[in-house]
Parts: structure tokens; sequence; C-alpha cells
């Protein structure tokens, strides 16, 4: 799958990113990496009800612009971020 753009917009300032997704996600490793300006700053992991959680912060991202970064890769994957049909959030 190719990597595609997600823009987060905290307290007026823009943040582009890049996500790329790896298609053989195995338990324990991260599924989604997400890229700024070319360089690697966070991933996430999948669960079980298809909701992602941060796996790794290594651009000490701050963590209202991770969950929503989350939010909109959820959003991206209608059909649920393991490919499943999406649960409802309950």
């Amino acid at each position: 799958m190719d990597n595609y753009p997600i823009t987060i917009t905290v307290d007026k300032q823009e943040h582009h990113f890049e996500v790329g997704e790896y298609a053989h996600h195995e338990d324990g490793k991260c599924k989604f990496r997400v890229y700024e300006d070319g360089s690697y700053v966070a991933s996430f992991s999948p669960d079980d009800h298809d909701f992602l959680h941060i796996c790794q912060n290594p651009g000490g991202i701050d963590e209202e612009i991770l969950h929503l970064l989350a939010d909109k890769i959820e959003a991206h994957h209608p059909h649920g971020v393991n490919g499943n049909i999406r649960k409802l959030k309950i």
C-alpha cells in the first residue's frame, strides 16, 4: 500500500504527516508508521476492535496530536485498520 498524507491542525498550527502501512502486520510490531518532513516520528498498532494505540513516539509528538492522527488513520480505513468491517464505538 502507498503512503498517504494526513494534516492535523491544533491551535491554528498545521502538522503535515505521511502515513505508511505494513500489510504483513505481526503482533508485537507496529502496523502504521508516521513520518513528518521525511523523518520517522511515531507509529501505531491496532487492537482487536480496530482502534489504534500509540506504539512508539520517537519524534516526541504531543499526545493530543497523536490521538487526532489515530482518529484520521482509522477514518482512512472504513473497513477497519485490521481489514475487518469496522465495529461501532460504544
